[in-house]
C-alpha cells in the first residue's frame, strides 16, 4: 500500500508539473496581444481566400474554355481553380507578416501558417499536374501532415515516441517506427515499380512488329518482377532477415497456396493463353452467353466488351477449360447464312438473283470470297433459299449486317413481284353430324329458309 501511495503521489506531481508548464506556455505564448492579432488576421485571410477562390473558379473555367490549350489543361480546370484559394491565402499571409514585422509585432504564428500553406500549395500543384486518384491524394495528405509536424517542431518528439513503442522477437527489435517506415518504404518502392513497368508497357505498344499477346506477356512479366524486387528490397532495408523466417514463411506460403488456388490458376492460365496465342486483345470470341471482342487481358481475367455495352470479366481459367469460339483466330472473315422462303408461284431463279444483288450492294459484305445463293429444299409452304455472305469485321456486329441484307431482300422482292409464303393447310371433313341443324338455327334467326328444305 505505501508503494501505491508513493506512485500515486509521484504521478500527481508529474501531472501538476505538466499543467504548470502548460499554463506558463499559454500565458507567455498564446494569451498575448501579438498572438490575438495574428489569429484574427489568419481568420480574415481564410475567409478572404475562400471567397476569392469561389469567385475566381468560374473565370478560370471560361479562360481555359476559350484557350486552345491541350486536352489535359481542359480536363484539370476544376483543379486549377482549387489552387486559387491557397495561393491567395499564402500571398495575404506574407503581406500581413511583413506589415506586422514593420510595426514591431511578433509574426511567429503567421510564419508557421505561411510554411504550412507553402507545403499545401506545392502538394496541390503536384496532384493537379499529375493523374490524380485516391492514392495520390492520400500520399499528398501524408506528406503535408509530416511537413506540418516538422514546421511546428513536433516531428522529432513523435519519432522518439514511436520508437519507444517496441517489442523484441528473438534478436529482432520491432517498434512502431519500424512498422511505419516499412509501410512507407515498401509503398514508395511498389509505386515506383508500377510507374516504371507502366512506362515500359507504353513503350512496348509503340514498337511495331510485336504481337499484342507478346506485349501483354512481357508487360506482365516485367510488372511481377519489379513488384517482387520492390517488396524484397523494402523489407530488407528495414532490417527483416528472410533467412530467419524461412520456415515460417514457407508454412505461410503453403497456406496461401491452398487458399489462393483459383488466383494462381488464373494467373498461370493467363500466361498460357499469351504463350500459345489462342486469344489476344482485339479478337472476337464467344464463350457461354458472352459474345464480343477482347479489350484487355489481365493477370486474372479477360475483359470482353459486347455490342450492347456490357463488359464481361471472364476468368482466364474458364478460357482454358471451356469451349471458346474465336471468330478471328486465324482469319477475321466470318460467313453468315441468311435463310429466305418464297412461295411456289414465285420465280425462284429471279429470287436468287435479287438475293445476290442485295448482298453485293451492302458495303460490309466482302467481294472475296463472294456471296453465294443456294436452293436448300422444298418445304410444306415455301421454297427454302439461303444466302451466304462473308464479313471481316465481326466486332462491328453480325446481326446488324444480316438485318440490313434482309431488309434489302424485302424491298427487292416486293418491287419485283416475288411473294413471301404463308402457311397453307388442306382441311378434310370426315364427319358433319350436327352441322345441318346448326345451319338451320342460324338461318332461322336471320329470317331465311334453307335451300334444301321444301315448304309445306
Amino acid at each position: 500500500m505505501p508503494d501505491l501511495a508513493e506512485a500515486a503521489d509521484e504521478a500527481a506531481g508529474r501531472v501538476s508539473d505538466i499543467w504548470q508548464q502548460l499554463q506558463a506556455w499559454i500565458a507567455s505564448d498564446v494569451a498575448t496581444t501579438d498572438t490575438a492579432i495574428q489569429a484574427g488576421l489568419l481568420i480574415f485571410i481564410a475567409v478572404a481566400a475562400v471567397y476569392t477562390g469561389r469567385s475566381a473558379a468560374p473565370l478560370i473555367a471560361r479562360l481555359v474554355a476559350r484557350s486552345a490549350g491541350r486536352a489535359w489543361l481542359h480536363a484539370r480546370v476544376d483543379k486549377l481553380g482549387g489552387l486559387v484559394a491557397p495561393a491567395c491565402a499564402l500571398t495575404l499571409t506574407w503581406v500581413a507578416s511583413a506589415v506586422l514585422a514593420a510595426a514591431g509585432y511578433a509574426t511567429n504564428l503567421l510564419g508557421i501558417a505561411s510554411s504550412l500553406l507553402v507545403a499545401w500549395l506545392l502538394i496541390r500543384l503536384i496532384t493537379t499536374l499529375t493523374r490524380s486518384n485516391g492514392l495520390t491524394r492520400f500520399a499528398g495528405a501524408i506528406i503535408w501532415f509530416v511537413a506540418a509536424l516538422a514546421i511546428v517542431g513536433w516531428l522529432n518528439p513523435l519519432i522518439a515516441a514511436m520508437d519507444a513503442l517496441a517489442f523484441t522477437a528473438g534478436e529482432m527489435r520491432i517498434s512502431l517506427l519500424t512498422v511505419v517506415n516499412g509501410i512507407v518504404l515498401v509503398g514508395a518502392l511498389v509505386w515506383v515499380a508500377v510507374v516504371f513497368s507502366t512506362l515500359l508497357e507504353t513503350q512496348l505498344r509503340r514498337i511495331e512488329g510485336v504481337t499484342p499477346a507478346a506485349r501483354v506477356l512481357v508487360g506482365k512479366v516485367l510488372r511481377i518482377g519489379f513488384l517482387t524486387v520492390a517488396v524484397l528490397v523494402g523489407l530488407t532495408s528495414i532490417g527483416i532477415d528472410f533467412t530467419a523466417v524461412a520456415v515460417f514463411s514457407g508454412a505461410i506460403g503453403v497456406g496461401i497456396g491452398f487458399g489462393l488456388q483459383k488466383v494462381v490458376s488464373n494467373l498461370i492460365s493467363g500466361i498460357i493463353l499469351l504463350l500459345d496465342r489462342s486469344i489476344k486483345p482485339g479478337d472476337v470470341i464467344e464463350i457461354g452467353e458472352a459474345y464480343g471482342w477482347i479489350s484487355k487481358l489481365g493477370a486474372r481475367y479477360a475483359a470482353i466488351v459486347t455490342r450492347d455495352g456490357k463488359e464481361y470479366l471472364i476468368p482466364n481459367e474458364d478460357l482454358i477449360t471451356q469451349q471458346v469460339i474465336n471468330w478471328s483466330f486465324s482469319n477475321r472473315a466470318v460467313r453468315l447464312k441468311i435463310g429466305v422462303g418464297v412461295s411456289y408461284q414465285s420465280d425462284v431463279r429471279k429470287a436468287l438473283d435479287l438475293m445476290m444483288r442485295a448482298a453485293e450492294e451492302n458495303a460490309r459484305v466482302l467481294k472475296t470470297p463472294p456471296p453465294a445463293t443456294r436452293l436448300m429444299g422444298f418445304g410444306d409452304s415455301s421454297v427454302d433459299l439461303e444466302l451466304r455472305i462473308w464479313v471481316n469485321d465481326p466486332e462491328a456486329g453480325v446481326v446488324n449486317v444480316a438485318s440490313d441484307v434482309r431488309l434489302a431482300i424485302w424491298d427487292m422482292f416486293h418491287d419485283n413481284g416475288i411473294e413471301f409464303p404463308f402457311p397453307q393447310r388442306d382441311l378434310h371433313i370426315t364427319s358433319a353430324d350436327g352441322l345441318r341443324d346448326a345451319m338451320r338455327e342460324v338461318m332461322a334467326k336471320q329470317g331465311e329458309k334453307p335451300q334444301n328444305q321444301r315448304s309445306d
